[in-house]
């Protein structure tokens, strides 16, 4: 499958699509991002809704409910499969890392 747009995701790409795992809107969608993250990754309402499209046009997410202004959305196989791709890739990265790096990053 191509995905050569989606090649590398952007932390907030990879949190909103762990984030929409279960159906959410959009405030539910970013304050979600920011649990999973710690607070360490916050997503605004532009970079939030621009994404959103982006992921509805190439199908890795699907909206499944307007009330008003208030949209939900929801991952779909294609997204879920592009988000554990990224999964894999980060893990491959950090055992690369671990044999430069170490398990203590300390020791540098």
């Amino acid at each position: 499958m191509p995905r050569e747009q989606f090649q590398n995701l952007t932390e907030p790409m990879y949190y909103i699509l762990i984030s929409l795992i279960k159906e959410r809107c959009g405030v539910d969608i970013m304050a979600e991002v920011e649990v999973i993250s710690k607070g360490r990754v916050k997503v605004g309402p532009g970079t939030l809704y621009a994404l959103l499209a982006r992921f509805e046009k190439e199908n890795m997410i699907v909206e499944t409910e307007v009330i008003g202004r208030k949209r939900s959305y929801i991952i779909t196989e294609k997204g879920l499969e592009i988000l554990k791709d990224e999964y894999d890739r980060l893990i491959r990265l950090v055992k690369d890392g671990e044999f430069f790096l170490g398990g203590n990053r300390n020791d540098i």
